[in-house]
C-alpha cells in the first residue's frame, strides 16, 4: 500500500523539478515563528505525518529529512515509518544542522519565506557555497495541498486589566515609544503573537491552546496599527470583535487588514525623511523582511531583540497575585482528577489514557475565568510515558492499570493567568527501578526549588542544580528544566530559560519559571516532576543581592513512590512541608471525600536512619 505522505513529498520533488531547486527547506512554524502554528502553517505534518511541535524538513532529490530534539526522537520514529523521511536528531552530540547539512549537497534551495524568520534564511545562506541561492517561494506548497485551510478568524477580545492584571494598553504604547526614542528609531514592527497580544491587551483564539490573534504591529510616535483579518467568510464581525476595534480606537489604534502590512512597510520613498524602522530577526519572517529593506536604505533597518520580550516576562504585581489564585484554584481540579483517577483504576474498571485527559479537563473547565487548556493534555501511563511529549490518542489509547507510573502534563487558560504542571504518580506497586527513578528526579526538582542565587544569575547557571542526583546516577534527561510562561498567553515563553545550553538572559524579580527535571527509558516508563516558580528577591549582604524561587504550584506530590533513604533531611523537610501546605490551602475548598484522601496523600514521610 503506498503511503500518502511519500506521494506528497514525491509530488513536491516533481514542482521541485520543475523550478530547478536541488532542495526544499520546510518549517514548522508560521509567519510570526509561532512555537505552535494554526492548521494552515502545519506544512511538515502535511508532507510527512509528523505532529509534534518542534520539526524542520528538507527534501531533495534522493533524500528527505526531518529535524527534531530528543522530545520526538521516539515519536517521530514511529510517525515517519514508510515515509521515506530520515530522522535527524538535534540538540545532541555531533548534531549536524540543516545549513551545514545542505553546505555542499545543494546549490538552489527554496523556502517558504513567510514561514522561516531572518535570521534562520541567514544561517542557510550564509552556509550555502559560493554561488549558492536561497529562493523565498512564499505559499510553495499551495498548488499540492488540496483543500489547505485559511488563515483562521476568530473573535478578538480585550483584558479589563483593572480586574485581571496587568498595564493598560495606553501606558504600554507610551513605554515603547519611549524606548524608540532612546535607541533612535522611528518605527517598530511587532511581529510576534504574544508581544501584539500583550502590547494591545487583546486575545483571540486563532491558534489551539494559545489566546492569540495573527497579526503584526507597527508602532510610531504618530500612530499605531494593527494589520489582523476578522472578518469571517460573510464578511461580518462578531460583536466581541466590533467591542474591541471600538476600545482599541478610543486608544488610537487603527486596525487594518492583515495583507496591508506589506504596502505599510514599502511606503518609503526617497523623498520621504530619513525613517528608521526597527525588527527582530528572530520573529521577522523572511518574505517580509525582504519587502522591508526594498524600502528602505541599508542603515535605516535596524534589528535587534524586541524590548517586549523582557517586558511581559516580568510580571506585575497583580498579575502574581492573580497567578497565586489561579494556581490554587488550579491545584483543586488536579486533586479532584487525581482522586477520581485513583479511585477508577481501584475498582478493576478500564480507564484509559484519553478519558483521564477528558475528565481532567472536566474538572478544569468547571473554574471560574477558564478559557481552555494550556497546550494538549499529556495523559501517559508506563511506556507511553517515556515520550516526553506524548500525543494521547483519541482511539487505543492504553488502559491505566492498578501498577506501575502514570504521568500527567497538563494547564488551563485562564483570564487571571497560565497554568502548567506535571505530576507522576504510583498507581499501585512500582518497581525498585521506577522507584528509584521517580526519587532521583523529585530530588532534583525539590533541589532547585531551594536554591539561592545571586542578582545576575542566568537560568543556564543553575539548570545542573536540577541534574546533580541523576547525573551522580549516570542518568540524564534531554530537554530543558525550565521555560518562561506567560500571563493569560503563550505556556512557553522567554527570554528566560533554565537549561544547560547557553543563554545569557539573567532570572530577574516577577519572572515565572517552570521547574521540570525528568527521566525517560524506552519502553519502559517516564518520569517528570514540574512546578511553577517565582523568582523574587532574598535579600541583601555584604556579597551583593540575592535571589530564590517561591513556588506557586498547589498540589502535592505522591509520596508512595518515594525511597526515603535516597533523600536528604533537608528534601524530605521540603517534600513534607510543602505537601503540608497544599492540604491546608486546598482542603476547604476541596468535596469532604478528596479533602480526607489529600490528608492521607500528604502525611510526612519519615527519614530512614
Amino acid at each position: 500500500m503506498v503511503n500518502i505522505h511519500s506521494e506528497r513529498i514525491q509530488a513536491l520533488r516533481a514542482l521541485m523539478d520543475r523550478n530547478g531547486w536541488d532542495a526544499v527547506v520546510l518549517s514548522g512554524s508560521d509567519p510570526h515563528s509561532s512555537e505552535y502554528p494554526a492548521a494552515r502553517w502545519k506544512q511538515v505534518e502535511f508532507l510527512t505525518g509528523f505532529t509534534g511541535e518542534a520539526g524542520d524538513l528538507v527534501v531533495t532529490a534522493d533524500h528527505a529529512g526531518l529535524w527534531t530534539d530528543s522530545r520526538y526522537f521516539i515519536q517521530a520514529l514511529t510517525q515517519l515509518e514508510g515515509t521515506g523521511v530520515e530522522l535527524h536528531k538535534t540538540r545532541v552530540p555531533g548534531a549536524v544542522g540543516i545549513p551545514e547539512w545542505l553546505s555542499g549537497r545543494a546549490r538552489t534551495v527554496a523556502l517558504d519565506g513567510l514561514c522561516w524568520n531572518v535570521s534562520a534564511v541567514r544561517e542557510i545562506s550564509d552556509a550555502l557555497d559560493d554561488g549558492g541561492l536561497v529562493v523565498d517561494a512564499p505559499d510553495l506548497l499551495e498548488e499540492l495541498w488540496e483543500g489547505r485551510p485559511l488563515i483562521p478568524v476568530t473573535p478578538v477580545t480585550t483584558l479589563d486589566v483593572e480586574c485581571f492584571g496587568g498595564i493598560p494598553r495606553s501606558e504600554k504604547i507610551s513605554w515603547l515609544r519611549k524606548w524608540m526614542l532612546l535607541e533612535g528609531v522611528d518605527r517598530v514592527l511587532l511581529t510576534s503573537l504574544d508581544e501584539i497580544a500583550w502590547m494591545l491587551n487583546v486575545r483571540g483564539s486563532d491558534i489551539d491552546y494559545n489566546p492569540l490573534v495573527i497579526s503584526y504591529l507597527l508602532v510610531s510616535q504618530e500612530n499605531v496599527k494593527w494589520f489582523v483579518r476578522k472578518a469571517g467568510l460573510d464578511g461580518e464581525l462578531d460583536p466581541d470583535t466590533l467591542d474591541s476595534f471600538s476600545e482599541l480606537a478610543m486608544d488610537n489604534v487603527e486596525v487594518e487588514d492583515y495583507d496591508a502590512v506589506f504596502f505599510a512597510v514599502s511606503d518609503f520613498t526617497k523623498e520621504h525623511d530619513p525613517v528608521r524602522i526597527f525588527v527582530d530577526p528572530a520573529t521577522l519572517n523572511h518574505h517580509l523582511y525582504n519587502y522591508i529593506c526594498d524600502s528602505y536604505p541599508v542603515d535605516s533597518v535596524v534589528t535587534g531583540t524586541s524590548p517586549v520580550i523582557l517586558k511581559k516576562a516580568v510580571k506585575t504585581d497583580s498579575e502574581i497575585e492573580n497567578l497565586r489564585q489561579s494556581y490554587i484554584d488550579d491545584g483543586v481540579a488536579m486533586e479532584c482528577f487525581l482522586h477520581w483517577l485513583e479511585e477508577e483504576v481501584a475498582t478493576g474498571r478500564e480507564v484509559t489514557e484519553w478519558e483521564a485527559s477528558e475528565k481532567l479537563t472536566s474538572f478544569r473547565s468547571e473554574i471560574p475565568g477558564y478559557r481552555g487548556n494550556s497546550f494538549e493534555n499529556i495523559s501517559a501511563y508506563g511506556p507511553s510515558a517515556a515520550l516526553p511529549h506524548y500525543s494521547t490518542p483519541c482511539e487505543g489509547s492504553a488502559v491505566i492499570r492498578p501498577e506501575g507510573l502514570y504521568l500527567v502534563d497538563s494547564g488551563g487558560q485562564y483570564l487571571t493567568g497560565t497554568t502548567d504542571i506535571t505530576r507522576t504518580v504510583a498507581m499501585g506497586e512500582c518497581t525498585p527501578l521506577e522507584k528509584e527513578d521517580y526519587t532521583l528526579v523529585l530530588k532534583g526538582m525539590i533541589d532547585l526549588s531551594m536554591a539561592v542565587f545571586p542578582r545576575g544569575t542566568a537560568g543556564c547557571q543553575i539548570d545542573a542544580i536540577a541534574r546533580m542526583p541523576l547525573w551522580r546516577a549516570r542518568r540524564n534527561f534531554g530537554h530543558g528544566t525550565g521555560h518562561g510562561i506567560g500571563y493569560y498567553l503563550c505556556v512557553h515563553e522567554g527570554p528566560q530559560s533554565i537549561r544547560y545550553q547557553y543563554n545569557p538572559q539573567p532570572l530577574l524579580p516577577g519572572m515565572v519559571t517552570s521547574n521540570e527535571p525528568g527521566l525517560y527509558r524506552e519502553g519502559m516508563h517516564g518520569i517528570r516532576h514540574e512546578n511553577i516558580v517565582l523568582c523574587r528577591e532574598a535579600g541583601v549582604s555584604e556579597f551583593g543581592e540575592w535571589l530564590d524561587l517561591e513556588t506557586l504550584t498547589c498540589c502535592h506530590f505522591d509520596t508512595a513512590a518515594v525511597v526515603p533513604e535516597l533523600m536528604t533531611h533537608e528534601e524530605l523537610n521540603w517534600l513534607n512541608e510543602y505537601n503540608d501546605h497544599v492540604y491546608r490551602t486546598l482542603a476547604p475548598l476541596l468535596p469532604p471525600r478528596t479533602a480526607a484522601w489529600l490528608r492521607d496523600k500528604t502525611l510526612p514521610v519519615a527519614a530512614q536512619i
